[in-house]
Formats: structure tokens, C-alpha cells, sequence
């Protein structure tokens, strides 16, 4: 989403890295690529969960309604 556009800039890193002989950076960057793309996805994840539990709290909310309880 939002955050995919670095996992593009260190592949290009690592490419750069393996082009030039830098075999150490190069699988320090494919690692960097790795955890960047479990935090990601963990973002990614956290945020549809919330959004979910957004979306039961207001269904919670139309029930009360429909139960004829006023709020003010």
C-alpha cells in the first residue's frame, strides 16, 4: 500500500550492491528487504483489523437504535 514503494528501492539497492561486487551489502539488503516486507504486512493487517472492529461498533450502534433507545 502506502509503504510498498521502499521494498522497490532496496531491491534496486541490491541490485546496485550485487552489480558492483558488494556481496555483503547485498544480503544485508535482502534482509532489510525481508523484514521490511513482514512489517508491512503487519501494518497492512492492523490496519484492516481495525477498520473490522470500526465496522462492528457501529452495527453495535444502529442495534442500539433499533432498539428504540434514545441517545443523546
Amino acid at each position: 500500500m502506502k509503504h510498498d514503494w521502499i521494498l522497490d528501492v532496496l531491491t534496486d539497492l541490491r541490485t546496485f550492491s550485487r552489480e558492483n561486487d558488494l556481496l555483503t551489502l547485498a544480503a544485508q539488503l535482502e534482509d532489510t528487504q525481508m523484514v521490511a516486507a513482514i512489517e508491512i504486512a503487519s501494518v497492512n493487517e492492523r490496519c484492516t483489523f481495525d477498520a473490522a472492529e470500526q465496522d462492528k461498533s457501529d452495527r453495535l450502534d444502529l442495534y442500539t437504535l433499533g432498539q428504540s433507545k434514545r441517545i443523546i
